[in-house]
């Protein structure tokens, strides 16, 4: 049976990054066999079977919503002339595309995790890359490893206050907020060992594998800026979530890290003296100030933190306005969405305030409406299979054989094999879940009670292996399947999935090998 509950995760690895197929070809082959041994195996009853189905279609209409406006915005701004004007403007800081990366990727993409999370920044941050002259692969790929430590206290805490809140409410107990702040902090202060080193591996997957030289000591030398870069997020991040809890250590630490990296590229402090040459030189002047060019994008930003803070209004009334289907097919799984709340619609809201501003006309708007749409076809049917597969994956908890579901009986198997090493397979229980659910907000969610039942019987301590699971949460990011097919669309990559894949997963393999590392070394003598 525990191979009947390997079926996705071995459906989606062998016909994606083994055969190679694209996206639009393995997910719904994956769907099709996951939904099949679900009520052959697993004995879900099949109309459970389609009630996950039709919620997972759902979801994914709302995930293409926001390709679709992080798409639109694109080709607004490339068509208005902003993007070549945002191009310039990054090659003034530093003209060496590996501080282009980690300023663009790694902190501004940091910011965005903190504003929205849910796939957004991938959607901006590689499209910017693109437009500098990077590769679509080294682009979208870069992107996404990028995005992986500040998920941990991504869209304004929600991992950490939704996530394992929720995941460690049972019944009428509450759960005390001491318990998960010292949890949070925890996370937060491992990371500065482990995340503070994405940014080094950024440069050696953008020197080894993406530059024409492939000469991975070419990213190693800027060791010293992208430690300095990884510690300037890390360290304020650490700080903001011990003294005010996890809403906003991405968000600060983005801002920080921006306020003390950008100078210090700008005066070449601690980049060795050959810099790289840049992905492609800038030509010509911008016909479009700096100011303009940017004023969509840091609206978006303003506009993502404004509707998600709790202290203002706005988020309360958007979240106020949803669709929902609360019990498809009398099966007790329901879905809501607050279509306003989605990050599509702040995308869509701030391309209507860009056409005007510049300068846009009615032909240039319908080819930038035409060309985001013909993008989003192609992750249309990707995503509308993956996102039903996960869901089908998830709700296998109720079944005529009386087994936990799926991925829960997984990662039980899991722990029993590692025993009281559990702390170092933890992270991969987190991963795992981000991999199929595409949110670590689900992933804590989902795997929490389950995590602190592993502590017990691994009898190690609860935080510490709860912490693992968050940062294993965010290293699954790199290799979400549906982050992989929604930022890949973005840049026009829709059939290019499994290589995305077979790349980010060596990156979120470490990630997830040095986190539960240090974590078990806190459980043995901390």
């Amino acid at each position: 049976m525990i191979l009947a509950a390997l079926t996705p995760l071995l459906a989606v690895l062998g016909l994606l990054v083994v055969l190679r197929l694209p996206a639009a070809v393995a997910m719904p082959g994956s769907f099709a066999l996951t939904a099949g041994v679900s009520v052959a195996a697993w004995g879900v009853p099949l109309r459970r079977v389609l009630a996950a189905s039709i919620e997972g279609i759902l979801i994914a209409v709302s995930i293409l919503w926001i390709v679709f406006g992080a798409i639109l915005l694109l080709k607004v701004l490339t068509g208005g002339g902003a993007m070549a004007a945002i191009r310039q403007g990054f090659a003034r800081i530093s003209p060496d595309p590996r501080v282009q990366v980690i300023v663009i990727a790694w902190l501004f993409g940091a910011f965005l995790e903190g504003a929205a999370g849910f796939g957004t920044p991938a959607a901006v941050t590689a499209p910017l890359l693109v437009a500098l002259g990077f590769r679509p692969m080294a682009a979208v790929t870069l992107a996404l490893v990028a995005d992986s430590s500040p998920v941990s206290f991504g869209a304004i805490g929600t991992p950490v206050a939704v996530g394992l809140m929720q995941g460690l409410q049972t019944g009428d107990s509450a759960v005390a907020p001491d318990f998960v702040q010292a949890v949070a902090v925890q996370a937060a202060a491992i990371d500065v060992l482990v995340g503070t080193f994405v940014p080094l591996v950024l440069l050696v997957l953008l020197a080894g594998i993406f530059d024409e030289r492939r000469d991975w000591r070419r990213g190693l030398a800027a060791w010293r800026f992208a430690l300095f870069a990884g510690l300037a997020y890390t360290l304020p991040a650490l700080a903001v979530a011990a003294l005010l809890g996890p809403e906003f250590p991405a968000l600060i630490g983005a801002l920080v890290g921006l306020a003390a990296v950008v100078p210090t590229a700008r005066r070449g402090f601690l980049l060795p003296a050959d810099t790289t040459p840049p992905a492609s030189e800038p030509s010509g002047a911008a016909q479009m100030p700096l100011v303009r060019a940017w004023a969509p994008y840091l609206l978006l930003a303003l506009l993502l933190v404004a509707t998600r803070v709790e202290f203002l209004p706005l988020k309360a009334w958007l979240q106020s306005i949803v669709l929902a289907w609360p019990d498809i097919l009398a099966t007790g799984i329901g879905v809501t969405l607050a279509p306003l709340y989605l990050p599509g619609t702040a995308f869509v809201a701030v391309v209507l305030i860009a056409l005007p501003l510049h300068g846009m006309n009615g032909r240039e708007t319908a080819a930038a409406l035409h060309g985001a749409g013909g993008a989003i076809a192609g992750s249309a049917l990707a995503l509308g299979a993956a996102v039903p597969m996960v869901r089908v994956f998830i709700h296998s908890d109720v079944n005529d054989t009386g087994r936990a579901s799926m991925p829960m009986e997984l990662a039980a198997v899991a722990a029993d094999l590692a025993g009281a090493g559990w702390p170092l397979a933890a992270p991969f229980v987190g991963a795992l879940g981000s991999f199929l659910s595409g949110s670590a907000t689900f992933s804590n969610l989902m795997f929490a009670q389950f995590q602190i039942g592993a502590a017990d019987r691994a009898a190690v301590p609860e935080t510490v292996v709860l912490t693992a699971q968050m940062l294993g949460a965010n290293a699954g990011n790199m290799i979400s399947v549906l982050n992989v097919v929604a930022a890949a669309a973005v840049v026009g990559l829709s059939r290019r999935e499994g290589a995305i894949i077979r790349i980010t997963l060596v990156p979120m393999s470490l990630y997830c090998l040095a986190a539960g590392t240090v974590a078990l070394l806190v459980a043995a003598f901390g």
